[in-house]
């Protein structure tokens, strides 16, 4: 340097100052090089994800993401200017510093993530997302064959906006106006949504177990915070899954054969474990082949390679699950899309989030998905419509799926196959083993005040309810015999009990005669003609005609004969009692129409002097006796 300021003094003006120029260009563009390098490098992916240790595991599930092509910065500063993701860059300075001096706890969340419009909109137009998506989900049972069902649903992802016809599905989220108040740092309790319509109206729903105040709305207006895409997919870029998702996922590719016996139980069983480290972790996993060895030995001694590959997969699923160094797992970051692990859907759809006017955030499958069709083993697959069915209006109650425990019925038939209701077997609509074979624990419909809005109305007494004398069809309507006015009017505090479908809650259908109960389907059918003789029942039926009625029926009508009593659909046969007493006519009845020219009790063919003929008149006969053929 002592050298170079003499040569350079030596030069002349111009020179002189041509070459401090060239010095100067070349330190700015060294600096410019430099930090757009170090600018570049600590937006990749790799430095993010390597050069602070506590990113590892949102690194390793990043790896495996759909989104593993896209920077980090993309999502965390944003697609945006130089002289704005700058400044956010520097303000996350404490990051490193906490790194730096250990100054946090774990397991870490992220706490400023840019708004979804700011960032995942860049890419994904909700506006453009119209289309249902058809999937398929292998699940595999913790027994010894890893038994498969495969789940066939209708995803209503939807999109669009109103102006094209479209605006709803799953995405109708985005496309409305939702605002919701969470004090959980990783809002999985959300105990007020706000609705605002687009003509500007607005609907509060409370959660009815959280005991807010009417004005609670108000009171937090500062800290709602708007629904975008974030709030339901909040792992989809550091997925964490559960063991048996995971075991799942590798079954169902095949990188686990489904052959091992118990596979499933066990690897479950392991990466469920809470270990101290992950060494610790890899090392049980590792025990897995040889109990193989022992309690499968034929399997084994003819399977190694096959046990030793699924111990491996097993290892490597674990590794990108569960991080016990760092507080970290599947556990601690709720993923929010589905409801199965986390509340998901259900921090709003629970069936308790009610309105001033009863209203509630509607908790219905059909919403998002269609229902779940699950098939087991080498069953075919179903064939699932696209055409979305049209709903009775008794299911677009909001409350409906709270509701229709207590009001089903055979009229159920009408749209669903209801055998087996209740049941898991998936033999049929009411045996959905997707909806039954599941503890729900994040839905409200046992919530006290939800029962309270959707039960039955209760009915005074403390006797046992009647059991039902008669059996009950599809197409029973209790209210034709059983209205206030009828024949066999209910008592004065039913009267609330508007539905027939209601009365089965209590009444059980069971026939009841003289003391005996008797099964529904032993009532007698009708063994004779019918047409014609409608409101001629009790000519030949009332209690002293010629065949009587039971005295359990004396306060009947005729009109009411035919919704127990259905006309045979074959002629029955008679019994050794009553053959006799109705043979077939053995002659022509035309120009011999009038039978009792020759039946009469002193005729040229008397009939049987018993009480049921002998009050019986012309239009009678022919009720029992038919011509021959």
């Amino acid at each position: 340097m002592s050298k170079f300021r003499p040569w350079l003094l030596s030069l002349n003006r111009p020179l002189r100052w041509i070459i401090i120029l060239a010095i100067a260009v070349i330190l700015v563009l060294v600096v410019v090089t430099a930090s757009a390098t170090t600018w570049e490098y600590t937006n990749s992916p790799q430095f993010c994800g390597t050069a602070c240790h506590t990113m590892p595991p949102e690194y390793s599930a990043y790896q495996v993401s759909p989104h593993a092509r896209v920077p980090c910065v993309d999502c965390h500063l944003g697609q945006d200017s130089l002289l704005m993701t700058v400044p956010r860059k520097a303000r996350e300075i404490n990051h490193v510093i906490n790194a730096l001096t250990q100054s946090y706890e774990p397991p870490i969340y992220v706490k400023n993530l840019r708004p979804a419009r700011d960032t995942c909109e860049k890419c994904h137009n909700p506006e453009k997302f119209s289309d249902d998506t058809f999937v398929e989900i292998k699940r595999y049972a913790e027994d010894e064959t890893n038994t498969e069902s495969r789940n066939f649903l209708i995803v209503k992802t939807g999109g669009g906006t109103r102006r094209e016809g479209l605006g709803r599905g799953i995405h109708w989220h985005i496309e409305n106006e939702v605002w919701y108040y969470s004090d959980d740092p990783i809002k999985q309790n959300i105990p007020y949504v706000r609705e605002v319509n687009p003509d500007g109206e607005t609907i509060e729903y409370f959660d009815v177990e959280a005991g807010l105040p009417a004005d609670f709305g108000q009171k937090v207006e500062a800290e709602l915070h708007r629904m975008d895409c974030i709030d339901c997919h909040t792992r989809i870029s550091h997925l964490f899954r559960s063991p048996s998702d995971a075991i799942d996922d590798l079954l169902a590719r095949r990188l686990i054969d489904q052959d091992i016996p118990e596979i499933k139980q066990q690897a479950v069983q392991l990466m469920s474990v809470d270990y101290t480290s992950t060494e610790e972790g890899l090392g049980v996993i590792d025990s897995l082949d040889k109990w193989y060895e022992d309690n499968y030995p034929d399997y084994y001694a003819n399977n190694q390679e096959t046990v030793q590959n699924a111990v491996e997969e097993i290892k490597d699923a674990f590794t990108r699950t569960v991080f016990p160094n760092l507080a970290v797992g599947w556990q601690t970051h709720p993923n929010n899309i589905g409801h199965r692990e986390f509340p998901g859907c259900f921090r709003c759809h629970d069936g308790k989030h009610t309105s001033s006017d009863g209203q509630t955030v509607r908790l219905e499958c059909n919403i998002c998905h269609s229902i779940p069709d699950i098939v087991e083993g080498d069953n075919k697959a179903p064939a699932i419509t696209i055409e979305r069915p049209d709903e009775p209006d008794s299911h677009l109650d909001s409350n409906w799926l709270a509701r229709h425990r207590f009001y089903f019925d055979e009229t159920c038939t009408e749209c669903h196959d209801v055998s087996n209701p209740g049941g898991t077997d998936n033999s049929s609509f009411c045996s959905n083993s997707g909806c039954h074979a599941t503890e729900w624990k994040f839905v409200g419909l046992d919530a006290p005040a939800i029962r309270s809005m959707v039960e039955p109305p209760s009915v005074s007494g403390n006797g046992e309810p009647k059991a039902v004398p008669h059996p009950i069809g599809a197409r029973t309507n209790c209210n034709i015999c059983h209205a206030a006015e009828a024949v066999r009017p209910f008592p004065t505090d039913h009267s609330s009990y508007n539905d027939p479908s209601l009365c089965i809650l209590c009444h059980q259908p069971t026939l009841i005669e003289d003391g005996g109960e008797i099964e529904a389907t032993m009532v007698p059918s009708i063994p004779h003609l019918v047409e014609g003789h409608q409101e001629q029942c009790l000519e030949c039926h009332a209690s002293d005609a010629i065949y009587p009625y039971p005295n359990t029926h004396a306060e009947w009508s005729a009109e009411a004969c035919l919704f127990c009593h259905q006309v045979s659909e074959e002629e029955p046969e008679a019994s050794a009692e009553d053959q006799p007493k109705r043979p077939l006519i053995p002659h022509m009845l035309e120009g011999y129409d009038d039978c009792l020219f020759c039946h009469n009790l002193s005729g040229i063919k008397p009939f049987p002097a018993d009480d049921r003929h002998a009050e019986a008149e012309l239009d009678d006969c022919q009720v029992c006796h038919k011509p021959e053929e």
